[in-house]
């Protein structure tokens, strides 16, 4: 039997023109590794490239334990759908930000450590580009 090997996110920022702009996120000088975290068993991985979250999710993303996976879960539906739409409207949202949409689906159990990653890049995305992934689809270009 193949099995296929599936890549959850790719989400790859750092040359976005908005970093440049002033960020809550403190900006390193050294050069940042990518961010892989997978879930073997699942064949799923994220890796994430953007400067500044090897930082954030060191020093100062909640540690792992302190969400549910549920919670991780049920937060990450929502900002895929947010993330998702503004891939697709690339007339109304920053088609340099919301480049690639993300494949998550409700019914497969990722395990907490991808979710946990997932959840902190949304996050470390909404301080770094003042976005809002959570509640509206506001932050449209104009």
């Amino acid at each position: 039997m193949r099995i296929l090997k599936h890549i959850l996110s790719v989400l790859v920022l750092g040359a976005v023109l908005w970093s440049c702009g002033s960020s809550p996120i403190k900006k390193s000088t050294e050069k940042e590794e990518a961010v892989v975290i997978s879930n073997d068993s699942l064949e799923y991985e994220i890796i994430i490239i953007d400067v500044g979250f090897n930082y954030f999710l060191n020093s100062v993303a909640q540690p792992r334990g302190y969400y549910s996976q549920k919670y991780l879960e049920n937060q990450n539906q929502i900002m895929v759908a947010n993330w998702n739409f503004r891939v697709g409207n690339p007339q109304q949202y920053n088609p340099n930000l919301y480049w690639n949409s993300i494949e998550y689906f409700p019914n497969i159990d990722y395990g907490y450590e991808v979710n946990y990653m997932l959840f902190n890049y949304f996050i470390f995305a909404q301080k770094k580009y003042k976005i809002n992934l959570r509640g509206n689809r506001s932050n449209r270009i104009n």
